[in-house]
């Protein structure tokens, strides 16, 4: 019984994977019942309709009460855990269904008030199941270890023995029952700042509509913004995309700031009521992760960041521009404006997963035959891409495509998070079938350095060789040098939060115009709405302390692919069969120890310095690409 599942109820179902990639919509929003149903989820896998989701609820309910009746009896015998853990599995199988159907159709359409209803509907039924059932931790732990030890040898207990010696680990975490309950009043108001930028983010936000120098129009939202600023060369374009979308946050930007203070208040009082030291180390605890290793990401790529400015100085002469602004660091450096079109980067991307088996690649052919995937943008759905597991059903990819080379990657990366899912949803029990944040983008990014690798052989396009190479640097800037910077910066607020210093957008927007000048230097025009861009970073906001794991993922699969690809016969082999393994074991183990089996040791700096050095090498072979152009 794994202490974070009862000290927040379900919390797997709060942070989905999401990806990184700001090309994100299609340029022209269509009406949702224009859009076929091969390319939109399905949602009567989960439910038939919403009088099947209320008998759901209902029966949710009642496993609820059922579950609350055990207090007292949990120490009396090992059965009486046993069937408590038992109860426990029916419970979370049968929430993933009563959560998933209103959060999911809640973003295909944010707009639609009835469905938010329902979705409050069942966070406020956690909420109070949380208050109720503050006991179990405090009443499991009265058992003494060492009978605790002797029952988890029992052969019943396998599924739930990993989580019960977890729980012992973070004992001193663990409050006595009057302090969890008390503290168990909070959960929903905790969710609130969440909520707050949600609506203020999404549901409420207006942006502008701008002419471009084509005299086209456009209205900025995210997806827009990023796919203008990935495509359209005229610089004032950009300019004028940029500064219009940045001032929607900017207007606004005290008010996000209040919102982020609040997250981070929120995060040190929790820290501080377990007994933490700090937000860092109690963020990390729960998964055994040494707070080295987020600060030896920080510090290793903040002193290593001159090959990333050696690529802007390459991009600047390239693209002949008397000054680089950060809006020209997505246009690609040669005129090939390629679209791909969905069903063909689907063939693609089953192709590139050759190396990975047979198998591997007729699971990947379930999931992208139809009702998985949420492919197109329109009006009212939520921005971005992800994948949501519902255990017992299948994941759920949300899509915005736009047919741009840069979502033919954000499409093979969450079909990465929905194989793992599947994968580890096939060899491991409930109890343990969900796999950590730490580990969930080392399948996304694995699965793009074979998309990379497959159209990079398949092309003699000199320039879409160039594009293919820029995607590839652009994955190590976005992942490695962006995302390393974004938890800098996080870490940086709250620990001004924890010495008590006051957050204010001015504080915000210093941190930010000082990491910017650190990592991108002069090879970046300094822009005041930049220092803003922490408004519009959800994760800061929906899952914090979590972008660090983009980049440490990314290291991660970098090791383990250049082994599966390029090692030798015997160490294709073997390397392939232990990532495979890492797949399937789900939440079996600490993700550090997952990483170490697989051949990963994060705790070296050598390891993220290989994605450094190999980062360099690509920026120069660009230059000769260029170069023979």
């Amino acid at each position: 019984m794994n202490v974070k599942f009862w000290r927040v109820l379900f919390p797997v179902f709060f942070v989905m994977l999401i990806s990184t990639s700001l090309f994100a919509q299609k340029p022209e929003t269509m009406n949702r019942h224009e859009i076929p149903a091969k390319y939109k989820w399905n949602f009567s896998d989960i439910y038939s309709d919403w009088d099947a989701w209320e008998e759901g609820l209902v029966s949710l309910e009642k496993k609820m009460d059922e579950i609350v009746k055990l207090k007292g009896t949990l120490g009396k015998s090992p059965k009486n855990l046993l069937n408590a853990l038992k109860l426990q599995d029916e419970l979370g199988i049968l929430s993933y269904r009563v959560y998933r159907y209103p959060q999911l159709m809640r973003d295909t359409d944010t707009r639609n008030q009835e469905i938010s209803a329902h979705l409050q509907k069942v966070s406020l039924l956690f909420s109070g199941f949380g208050t109720a059932t503050a006991w179990i931790n405090p009443e499991i732990l009265q058992i003494p270890w060492e009978t605790m030890e002797k029952w988890i040898k029992d052969k019943s207990y396998d599924p739930y023995r990993f989580g019960m010696e977890d729980l012992y680990r973070q004992q001193k975490h663990v409050l006595d029952e009057d302090k969890e309950k008390l503290i168990s009043f909070f959960s929903q108001f905790n969710g609130t700042p969440n909520s707050i930028y949600t609506e203020l983010s999404t549901s409420d936000i207006d942006f502008p509509t701008v002419k471009l120098s084509d005299g086209s129009e456009v209205k900025v939202t995210n997806g827009n913004y990023g796919m203008i600023l990935a495509t359209n060369r005229n610089q004032e374009d950009r300019k004028l995309v940029f500064e219009n979308h940045y001032q929607v946050y900017k207007k606004q930007e005290n008010t996000y700031a209040a919102v982020y203070n609040a997250i981070c208040q929120r995060d040190w009082a929790s820290a501080q009521a377990r007994d933490y030291n700090s937000t860092l180390e109690a963020a990390l605890d729960g998964n055994n992760i040494p707070v080295e290793v987020y600060k030896n990401l920080i510090k290793t790529v903040k002193d290593n960041t001159e090959p990333l400015k050696k690529y802007n100085r390459l991009r600047k002469k390239i693209l002949k521009l008397d000054k680089y602004y950060s809006y020209d660091g997505s246009v690609p450096i040669t005129d090939f404006d390629k679209k791909y079109s969905y069903e063909t980067a689907l063939e693609w991307i089953l192709e590139s997963v050759e190396p990975l088996g047979k198998a591997y690649q007729e699971k990947m052919k379930q999931a992208i035959k139809g009702g998985w995937l949420d492919v197109y943008e329109n009006e009212g759905k939520r921005s971005g891409a992800y994948s949501a597991d519902v255990y017992g059903v299948h994941p759920y990819m949300l899509m915005n495509y736009n047919e741009t080379l840069g979502d033919v990657f954000t499409l093979a990366h969450e079909l990465g998070h929905t194989m793992h899912t599947t994968l580890s949803n096939s060899n491991q029990p409930f109890a343990i079938h969900s796999y950590t944040i730490f580990v969930a983008e080392v399948a996304s990014t694995f699965n793009e350095q074979l998309l990379l690798e497959y159209l990079l052989e398949k092309t003699d396009n000199p320039k879409e060789r160039i594009a293919l190479l820029q995607q590839a640097i652009r994955n190590i800037t976005g992942t490695l040098y962006f995302q390393t910077l974004l938890a800098d910066f996080e870490l940086q607020v709250h620990e001004l939060v924890e010495k008590g210093k006051p957050i204010t957008a001015t504080v915000l927007n210093n941190i930010m115009k000082e990491l910017n000048n650190t990592y991108y230097g002069d090879t970046v025009e300094e822009n005041d709405l930049l220092n803003t861009v922490w408004a519009r970073i959800g994760h800061f906001y929906r899952a914090p302390y979590y972008v660090y794991q983009y980049a440490t993922c990314f290291v991660s699969s970098a090791k383990l692919y250049n082994e599966v690809i390029k090692g030798s016969p015997l160490t294709k082999r073997k390397t392939r069969g232990k990532y495979l393994n890492l797949l399937k074991s789900g939440g079996s183990d600490y993700p550090m120890n997952q990483l170490l089996d697989s051949g990963v040791d994060l705790t070296q700096s050598e390891t993220i310095m290989n994605v450094v050095k190999h980062f360099d090498r690509l920026v120069e072979l660009l230059e000769k690409e260029v170069n023979n152009l």
